[in-house]
């Protein structure tokens, strides 16, 4: 160490002479002189001796090295420039500027930013991959100590620049990781909306190369990329992107994506990362369908190979944690903390909505493929998968049961959670029975934040109501837990005059079919019900009829009409507010059109309306 220590000494003592000459050439009065300075300054400047480098720059002066870097792109003239030796010029400026742009406080100078222009000017004609190492090393280094040089790096048509070099830069070259990280800072000055609108071609060429080199990367640049991907596709404004990405002829690249997620989520890394992870995923998924979690896809880079439904289990595990977590600490903030924090409580609920997002993708995975014969998932697997849910559902569930308890019922947050329950259990209406049961009329009375009516949580959880409507147990709990009132007041909302809901033909047809499970078993549970919540559905069918010739919606309504009729009479409904007498012979119109339809005899035999049941 001793004689290292020696050498390193001796060494430094002879540049300093040097150094001193290098600083006269520098100050000499020729062209000649400044250019022998510059050429003994690169052999015996350390590029790390910040001091010396203050030095050479102050000594060499800002118009001479401009001059310099103007002759050698052909726009100027320094002596003894021809053609010859331009290229010379050139390298030998670029060096020197990359050399200056290590000190913070050059690299922040009006003169280097005003340089960037020039600089991305070279860029476009010089293929030397050593002069282009030391451009970008110049723009980022510039870029990141000043706001000005980001914007002028932007304004000059940096990132149009970039998305070309991109995709040909060499795998873990440093120039490519230079590229990405001056992508990153263009990124986190300029926002992502607006970067779209103005470069969505060159914008959509670079998530390809990103992509890969997600997938690739095993050091900490790999989080750098999950961040860039993070903020590309999960912009509020990114529809015009994601199409132009699903529009690709080769779709690698979303192989690329899925394997860099799977890295992160199979490894500990900090809870930002994993989110992002999440985020990331719940991108794609939206853009390519929930069947990117399992399709196979040959990409023989990667070097490493999973099984079609690793992803599926690490996607779904990671968001079962993130969900418990976060509803846990929502239930803080909202009940709990001495004091509120509107932001923290808003950047929770918007990764909730993330997470909730990914288990309902997956829930209609799980749901396409139970249907399918030839399914590409184990049975393994999908019993992990269906167990997981069930457990997912039981904390959303408690979470609800939590909101209730505190008497909330209104808020975006309980309104996913009631999506999420309502998307599961329509495919799995048995799944927490007894929890359900206890919380179902609380669960249909809860409302969004802009919302001035429990609307879309009934419409979350028909699917499941409707399924339960088809046995007679069921129809007893709608019954005695009073939810029925929530449905009817569903149905009567779904066809009011105001309501443009009645042209959605589905949800017509699923809560007609609910209302009609449930007024034919009505004689079998012995359960006294509110018959003002039906005089108003009544009322309902003669606003949805009036205007409409479709044979399937006026058997439907006729069958209600009379399922209704059959338990009451025309002097019982005529002491009801809002019915009369001209009501009830729109009703009976109803019901004669109704009988005309069935007398109408059509090929194939007579008109089959659609119901949940055989009746």
């Amino acid at each position: 160490m001793e004689v290292v220590e020696k050498e390193r000494k001796e060494e430094q003592q002879t540049r300093v002479p040097m150094l001193e000459d290098c600083l006269k050439l520098l100050r000499g009065e020729t062209d000649e002189k400044r250019l022998a300075g510059l050429l003994l300054v690169t052999r015996c400047c350390d590029k790390n001796d910040q001091h010396s480098i203050v030095k050479v720059y102050d000594a060499i002066g800002v118009r001479f090295l401009h001059r310099l870097l103007r002759t050698g792109v052909g726009k100027g003239n320094i002596a003894d420039s021809g053609s010859d030796n331009r290229d010379a010029y050139l390298h030998l400026c670029i060096t020197v500027l990359a050399a200056f742009c290590r000190v913070p406080e050059i690299a922040a100078s009006e003169d280097m930013v005003s340089k960037i222009p020039l600089i991305l000017e070279i860029m476009e004609k010089e293929s030397s991959s050593s002069i282009l190492e030391e451009c970008y090393e110049i723009l980022f280094l510039t870029s990141s100590v000043s706001d000005k040089g980001v914007a002028t790096l932007y304004e000059s048509g940096g990132l149009r620049l970039i998305s070309i070099h991109l995709p040909s830069l060499p795998d873990g070259s440093q120039v490519l990781e230079l590229s990405l990280r001056l992508l990153q800072l263009i990124l986190s000055k300029v926002s992502v909306d607006v970067i779209i609108s103005r470069h969505l071609p060159e914008l959509a060429t670079m998530v390809v190369p990103i992509a890969r080199q997600f997938a690739l990367f095993q050091n900490a640049l790999k989080f750098d990329l999950l961040q860039l991907l993070c903020v590309i596709l999960s912009s509020d404004h990114s529809v015009p992107l994601k199409n132009a990405l699903r529009a690709m002829s080769d779709n690698k690249w979303s192989a690329y994506v899925r394997a860099g997620i799977m890295d992160i989520l199979q490894n500990r890394v900090a809870a930002e990362q994993k989110i992002q992870a999440l985020i990331v995923a719940e991108a794609m998924l939206a853009m390519l369908g929930e069947g990117w979690l399992i399709v196979q896809l040959d990409v023989p880079d990667l070097n490493k190979s999973f099984q079609s439904e690793r992803c599926l289990l690490l996607v779904l595990e990671s968001a079962r944690v993130e969900i418990a977590v976060l509803l846990n600490e929502l239930a803080y903030l909202k009940y709990e903390a001495a004091s509120s924090n509107p932001e923290a409580f808003l950047l929770k609920r918007r990764n909730l909505a993330i997470v909730f997002s990914l288990v309902e993708n997956i829930i209609k995975l799980i749901s396409n493929l139970s249907e399918d014969e030839e399914s590409i998932i184990s049975e393994g697997t999908f019993t992990k998968v269906i167990s997981g849910l069930n457990e997912t559902v039981e904390v959303v569930l408690e979470y609800l049961k939590d909101a209730k308890d505190h008497g909330q019922k209104k808020g975006d947050d309980l309104l996913a959670s009631v999506r999420l329950v309502g998307s599961y259990l329509a495919e799995a209406p048995l799944a927490s029975k007894e929890k359900v049961e206890e919380l179902l009329a609380y669960l249909l009375s809860i409302e969004g934040e802009n919302e001035f009516s429990p609307f879309l949580s009934r419409s979350f959880l028909l699917p499941m109501i409707c399924q339960a409507t088809m046995t007679t147990e069921g129809v007893k709990m709608l019954a005695s837990s009073g939810a029925y009132k929530a449905v009817m007041e569903y149905f009567v909302h779904l066809m009011s005059k105001d309501s443009r809901l009645s042209e959605n033909s589905d949800s017509v047809l699923l809560i007609c079919d609910t209302v009609i499970n449930f007024l034919l078993k009505r004689e079998h549970i012995k359960v006294q019900l509110d018959e003002a919540v039906f005089v108003q559905v009544l009322k309902a069918l003669t606003y949805w009829t009036e205007g409409t010739s479709d044979s399937t919606y006026i058997m439907m309504a006729s069958s209600i009409c009379s399922l209704i009729f059959d338990n009451t009479s025309e002097k019982a409904l005529l002491t009801y507010p809002g019915i009369d007498i001209s009501i009830l012979h729109k009703l009976s119109q109803l019901i004669a059109r109704s009988l005309v339809v069935c007398a109408q005899v059509i090929p194939g035999g007579l008109i089959d309306f659609p119901l949940s049941e055989k009746r």
